[in-house]
């Protein structure tokens, strides 16, 4: 499947890749609303970059505001991968995505430009570095039965189940998680197996690729601050308009879509009377949300060797783009 989604291919720039080595990668990582896309368009700019999603929903079409998708104009000015490349009721997973990155690499450096991987998805980037998880592929007639369970019985149940079959895995998700709930409730039911039972991949996959990496922040207390403004704007961008049109094309039925944050705010706002207080109780809700999953960022990559921590607060933007045109281009 094509992953280029832009029409326009990055700008050409002359680049000499090290005799016998590695092409590399750029891997631009960081909490929400940390300012990564301003970075990594600089970058792509600089090198002749084209840019590779590592947000689980932006593969999403019409998942837009809610997701912070670059502009129509920034996507037409740098190629972007791995945006918009599904509708809503499609599914979409790791071993997908782990697939669509790897073409992606192949048509970007047969045209001599560089591969920047952006996002905030730490499940996702550890896949793309350390090989997908274990498991067997999905079966359609064993997902949709438990999907179906899952809207019947609720997350609760399923949870619980897991709970009772796979303790050890249970105990590193929560009822919240319904993709990974119904994911591992799937492995167990093919391969008669626990999730907890496969290996975990922890050792960098031997791969063609010299990946830099960082992650990108502010400090807590300033993050909180612009994570909350952020989500005020996109509210006022339209953003309850946007659940409402991806609502009536089955949002709800999408177990992964559904729960992403900000929009399963967004739906049990539309479900309830829509009074004063309970657009005020969603704002709290979508900024807490939207705090908290930053916070869990943050522990995230504190486990990933590979990224250098690059504070947004101490360096302006220009020397955030040299030190990595510098790492990238002279770097051992």
């Amino acid at each position: 499947m094509k992953t280029l989604v832009s029409r326009r291919p990055a700008v050409q720039k002359q680049k000499v890749w090290p005799q016998g080595k590695k092409k590399r990668v750029l891997i631009i990582a960081g909490p929400t609303a940390a300012g990564k896309t301003q970075l990594s368009l600089s970058l792509a700019a600089a090198l002749g970059g084209e840019i590779i999603s590592a947000d689980s929903m932006q593969v999403y079409r019409g998942m837009d505001i809610g997701t912070a998708k670059a502009s129509a104009e920034e996507r037409a000015s740098i190629a972007h991968h791995l945006v918009d490349i599904c509708e809503i009721d499609q599914p979409f997973n790791v071993a997908q995505f782990y697939q669509h990155v790897q073409d992606a690499f192949c048509e970007i450096t047969a045209r001599e430009n560089v591969p920047i991987v952006v996002g905030g998805s730490g499940f996702y980037i550890h896949a793309l570095l350390y090989g997908p998880p274990s498991g067997p592929p999905s079966n359609r007639e064993v997902r949709e039965l438990l999907e179906r369970q899952m809207r019947d019985l609720g997350p609760e149940v399923l949870y619980e189940r897991l709970q009772m079959f796979d303790p050890e895995y249970a105990a590193t998700i929560s009822e919240f998680d319904r993709h990974k709930i119904i994911r591992a409730l799937e492995i167990m039911a093919l391969s008669e197996r626990r999730v907890s039972d496969f290996p975990k991949p922890d050792r960098l996959q031997e791969q063609e690729y010299d990946f830099r990496c960082w992650f990108v922040y502010y400090p807590k207390e300033t993050l909180y601050t612009r994570i909350e403004m952020r989500c005020e704007e996109m509210v006022r961008k339209g953003f309850l308009d946007e659940v409402r049109a991806l609502e009536l094309k089955g949002l709800r039925n999408n177990l992964s879509a559904s729960q992403a944050i900000g929009y399963r705010q967004a739906l049990e706002f539309l479900a309830s009377p829509q009074s004063a207080a309970d657009l005020e109780l969603f704002m709290s809700q979508f900024k807490k949300s939207s705090r908290h999953y930053a916070k869990r960022q943050f522990t995230w990559f504190r486990k990933e060797p590979l990224f250098r921590w690059l504070n947004l607060e101490e360096h302006s933007l220009e020397r955030l783009k040299e030190l990595v045109l510098q790492d990238f281009e002279q770097g051992n």
